[in-house]
Protein backbone atom coordinates (compact mmCIF):
# COMPACT_ATOMS: atom_id res chain seq x y z
CA UNK A 1 0.00 0.00 0.00
CA UNK A 2 1.29 3.37 -1.38
CA UNK A 3 1.41 5.91 1.61
CA UNK A 4 -0.92 8.91 0.95
CA UNK A 5 0.52 11.69 0.23
CA UNK A 6 -0.38 15.79 -0.25
CA UNK A 7 -0.76 15.44 -3.77
CA UNK A 8 -3.21 13.04 -3.19
CA UNK A 9 -6.04 15.62 -1.12
CA UNK A 10 -8.17 17.45 -3.11
CA UNK A 11 -10.66 20.29 -2.19
CA UNK A 12 -14.45 18.46 -1.99
CA UNK A 13 -12.86 15.44 -1.33
CA UNK A 14 -14.92 13.26 1.34
CA UNK A 15 -14.54 10.08 3.53
CA UNK A 16 -16.31 8.63 5.89
CA UNK A 17 -15.08 5.87 8.77
CA UNK A 18 -14.90 4.67 12.04
CA UNK A 19 -17.55 3.08 14.31
CA UNK A 20 -16.58 2.90 18.22
CA UNK A 21 -18.36 2.09 20.74
CA UNK A 22 -18.33 3.76 24.52
CA UNK A 23 -18.43 2.09 27.15
CA UNK A 24 -19.33 3.26 30.92
CA UNK A 25 -16.24 1.97 31.72
CA UNK A 26 -13.98 3.78 29.30
CA UNK A 27 -16.03 7.46 30.30
CA UNK A 28 -15.59 6.77 34.03
CA UNK A 29 -11.62 5.80 33.39
CA UNK A 30 -10.87 9.07 31.10
CA UNK A 31 -12.76 11.71 33.12
CA UNK A 32 -11.19 9.93 36.75
CA UNK A 33 -7.66 10.95 34.94
CA UNK A 34 -8.76 14.03 32.44
CA UNK A 35 -11.70 15.50 33.52
CA UNK A 36 -13.58 14.57 36.44
CA UNK A 37 -16.73 16.77 36.41
CA UNK A 38 -19.65 14.72 38.48
CA UNK A 39 -21.61 13.95 35.37
CA UNK A 40 -18.64 11.99 33.34
CA UNK A 41 -18.36 10.05 36.64
CA UNK A 42 -21.07 9.00 38.24
CA UNK A 43 -24.39 7.58 36.67
CA UNK A 44 -27.09 8.65 39.82
CA UNK A 45 -25.56 12.31 39.58
CA UNK A 46 -25.45 12.82 35.67
CA UNK A 47 -29.15 12.31 35.95
CA UNK A 48 -29.81 14.92 38.03
CA UNK A 49 -28.18 17.40 35.45
CA UNK A 50 -29.41 18.90 31.98
CA UNK A 51 -27.15 15.51 30.15
CA UNK A 52 -29.82 13.48 32.07
CA UNK A 53 -27.26 10.25 32.17
CA UNK A 54 -23.54 9.97 32.38
CA UNK A 55 -22.00 11.14 29.26
CA UNK A 56 -18.35 11.47 27.88
CA UNK A 57 -15.98 13.77 28.75
CA UNK A 58 -16.23 16.29 24.63
CA UNK A 59 -11.81 15.56 24.91
CA UNK A 60 -12.82 11.93 24.96
CA UNK A 61 -14.88 12.82 22.20
CA UNK A 62 -12.38 14.72 20.98
CA UNK A 63 -9.73 11.37 21.56
CA UNK A 64 -12.23 8.90 20.24
CA UNK A 65 -12.10 11.13 16.69
CA UNK A 66 -8.32 11.56 16.73
CA UNK A 67 -8.26 7.74 17.14
CA UNK A 68 -10.80 6.87 13.89
CA UNK A 69 -8.97 9.59 12.06
CA UNK A 70 -5.48 8.19 12.66
CA UNK A 71 -6.82 4.30 12.12
CA UNK A 72 -8.66 5.01 8.61
CA UNK A 73 -6.63 7.88 7.47
CA UNK A 74 -3.17 9.33 9.01
CA UNK A 75 -1.57 6.04 9.44
CA UNK A 76 -0.59 5.31 5.88
CA UNK A 77 -0.10 8.70 5.28
CA UNK A 78 3.16 11.29 5.26
CA UNK A 79 0.82 12.87 7.85
CA UNK A 80 3.95 14.83 9.92
CA UNK A 81 1.57 16.21 12.58
CA UNK A 82 -1.08 19.40 12.78
CA UNK A 83 -0.26 22.83 13.43
CA UNK A 84 -3.40 23.09 15.68
CA UNK A 85 -7.30 23.75 14.57
CA UNK A 86 -9.44 26.60 13.93
CA UNK A 87 -12.22 25.83 15.62
CA UNK A 88 -14.20 22.98 17.90
CA UNK A 89 -17.97 21.73 19.18
CA UNK A 90 -19.66 19.45 20.99
CA UNK A 91 -22.81 19.51 19.53
CA UNK A 92 -24.28 16.63 21.08
CA UNK A 93 -23.76 14.78 24.32
CA UNK A 94 -21.76 11.56 23.82
CA UNK A 95 -23.54 8.76 26.07
CA UNK A 96 -23.04 4.93 27.09
CA UNK A 97 -23.53 2.74 24.18
CA UNK A 98 -22.96 5.05 21.62
CA UNK A 99 -21.80 3.83 18.55
CA UNK A 100 -19.52 6.76 16.99
CA UNK A 101 -18.28 7.33 13.30
CA UNK A 102 -17.23 10.00 11.32
CA UNK A 103 -16.02 12.08 8.30
CA UNK A 104 -13.83 14.58 6.85
CA UNK A 105 -14.24 17.01 3.63
CA UNK A 106 -11.02 19.03 2.63
CA UNK A 107 -12.02 22.55 2.33
CA UNK A 108 -8.49 23.71 1.77
CA UNK A 109 -5.14 22.74 0.29
CA UNK A 110 -2.23 24.93 0.03
CA UNK A 111 1.74 23.88 -0.23
CA UNK A 112 3.96 25.51 2.51
CA UNK A 113 5.87 28.88 2.10
CA UNK A 114 8.51 27.61 4.14
CA UNK A 115 8.94 23.81 4.07
CA UNK A 116 8.54 23.16 0.34
CA UNK A 117 8.63 19.10 0.63
CA UNK A 118 5.54 19.76 2.69
CA UNK A 119 1.85 20.99 2.17
CA UNK A 120 -1.05 21.71 4.44
CA UNK A 121 -4.85 20.36 4.50
CA UNK A 122 -8.02 22.17 6.06
CA UNK A 123 -10.23 20.30 6.70
CA UNK A 124 -13.88 19.74 8.57
CA UNK A 125 -14.35 16.72 10.41
CA UNK A 126 -17.87 15.76 12.10
CA UNK A 127 -18.29 13.10 14.44
CA UNK A 128 -22.24 11.42 14.58
CA UNK A 129 -23.93 8.88 16.47
CA UNK A 130 -25.77 5.74 15.30
CA UNK A 131 -28.79 8.04 15.05
CA UNK A 132 -26.71 10.11 12.82
CA UNK A 133 -27.01 12.85 15.31
CA UNK A 134 -24.01 15.25 15.26
CA UNK A 135 -21.43 15.29 18.47
CA UNK A 136 -18.52 16.70 17.51
CA UNK A 137 -17.36 19.20 14.53
CA UNK A 138 -13.82 20.70 14.27
CA UNK A 139 -11.69 22.05 11.75
CA UNK A 140 -7.96 21.20 11.56
CA UNK A 141 -5.14 21.94 9.52
CA UNK A 142 -2.61 18.94 9.17
CA UNK A 143 1.08 18.88 7.66
CA UNK A 144 1.92 16.07 4.87
CA UNK A 145 5.17 15.76 3.23
CA UNK A 146 4.68 15.97 -0.95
Amino acid sequence: MSLKRFGDFSVGQTEEFGNYLITEKEIIEFATKYDPHPFHLDAEFAKKTPFGGLCASGWMTCSVMMRMLYDNILQNSTSVGSPGVDSLRWLHPVYVGDHLKASSKVIETRSSKSRPNMGLVRGVIEVTNQDSKPVLSLISLVMFLK
